[in-house]
């Protein structure tokens, strides 16, 4: 008859083949050990005081001394902190493993990794340095809708914060420091739309007029060097800036062109920015391919010619790869000389998104020229009047109904 493990085991123990208390003890010594490898700090016996000393890291980042009368009383006391620290860690330190994470396993970007960092240190700089088993999910329910009013967050602002705290509460129930339904949890958050700020943003700052239109781009058309090639392109096909400085000459074909990277922006450990290419636009949608318009196919001549052996085609006097920030900078240079409000690139596309829909174009030519997932996008983000006061004005008036007869 076939014996179970467990059966086996029993057998073994009760006759003297395994000694269970020595695997204990060996397991803990294991266990010890690896606390013990984690403190980046020295013990040492005091050759004055003939006591034992180390030092335990602060919350700020310094060091607090320690002394114990013995070894094996100072190395408990290490043991003892870095269990704790591993088996009940702040909600800091369980945030910077799931960004971290996440980065690693690229799931996120190096930009998206910096920008959750920045939301983090913003609002739990105080709150992240409790222990994430003291805190009940009152308290973090709490701390999360008290940062509306304290913050003046926007709807977009709290669902950004909201979004690192799934995170980061995610990777701890993983890891068993608690047991709550986190989505459960954050759908209970007492929270309504009255309790967010309410950004009004005017026509003229989200889009450029029908009356600006024709001055930006006759300044454009009358003034190519590769910026404005560069900028010219993204007002007749609406692609993002960093799509734009992301282009090759590959993508290029006789009336289009594919989208297929874009820059992303990230600090460094020298707190400096990085500006690099990533191998996949902002969004699965984002792969495309884009139409130019039959009145400046001759704008896509021009744009393969300007560097026709290398590699990226948008390059700076030094022969680098020019970034968003430069394409910006331009941008606001000639807002300003035209005595147009300034807008960023962003802006631009805005503008075209607005164009095709009130022309009705096709929505799912739409949603393939602006790499949307879906039309509600574009018309919910995208689409602002362009019309300037007058225009607005002679529109209302010509209503027959409200004509005088």
């Amino acid at each position: 008859m076939e014996m179970s493990n467990f059966e086996i085991l029993k057998y073994a123990s009760e006759n003297g083949m395994i000694d269970f208390d020595t695997i204990q003890k060996q397991i803990e010594d294991m266990e010890k050990d690896k606390y013990l490898k984690m403190h980046p700090f020295s013990i040492w016996e005091g050759k004055t005081d003939k006591l034992w000393h180390t030092y335990l890291p602060d919350e700020e980042g310094g060091r607090i001394p320690k002394k114990r009368k013995t070894e094996d009383e100072i190395k408990k006391l290490v043991i003892d902190f870095w269990k704790e620290k591993s088996e009940n860690p702040t909600i800091e330190e369980v945030f910077e493993e799931w960004n971290d994470r996440r980065l690693e396993l690229k799931k996120i970007s190096n930009s998206t990794h910096l920008r959750n960092q920045q939301i983090f240190k913003r609002h739990y700089s105080e709150f992240g340095k409790k222990r994430i088993k003291s805190v009940t999910p009152d308290e973090i329910g709490e701390f999360l809708e008290e940062q509306i009013p304290k913050y003046d967050l926007t709807a977009k602002a709290f669902s950004n914060l909201k979004g690192i705290t799934r995170g980061l509460l995610k990777r701890a129930k993983k890891r068993k420091l608690f047991n709550y339904n986190v989505e459960e949890f954050l759908a209970e958050l007492d929270t309504s739309e009255t309790d967010f700020k309410k950004v009004i943003k005017e026509d003229y700052e989200e889009v450029f007029s029908e009356d600006e239109m024709p001055i930006i781009m006759d300044y454009l058309i009358n003034n190519l060097d590769k910026k404005n090639i560069g900028i010219l392109l993204m007002f007749v096909t609406g692609i993002r800036v960093g799509e734009l400085v992301a282009l090759k000459n590959e993508v290029f074909e006789s009336n289009s062109f594919k989208i297929r990277r874009t820059e992303t922006k990230y600090l460094d450990a020298n707190e400096k920015y990085v500006y690099e290419i990533k191998e996949f636009p902002k969004s699965d949608a984002g792969v495309r391919t884009v139409i130019i318009p039959n009145d400046y196919l001759w704008l896509c001549d021009m744009i393969r010619s300007l560097n026709p052996h290398g590699e990226y085609i948008f390059l700076n006097n030094k022969g680098e790869r020019m970034t968003t920030n430069s394409i910006r900078s331009r941008l606001r240079i000639i807002c300003r000389k035209l005595g147009i409000y300034r807008k960023p690139p962003h802006k631009i596309r805005k503008t075209y998104g607005s164009i095709l829909l009130d022309n009705n174009v096709d929505s799912r030519l739409i949603i393939g020229q602006m790499g949307h997932s879906d039309i509600l996008c574009t018309e919910n983000h995208y689409h602002r009047n362009r019309k300037s006061i007058d225009r607005k004005s002679e529109i209302i008036s010509a209503i027959p109904e409200f004509l005088i007869k």
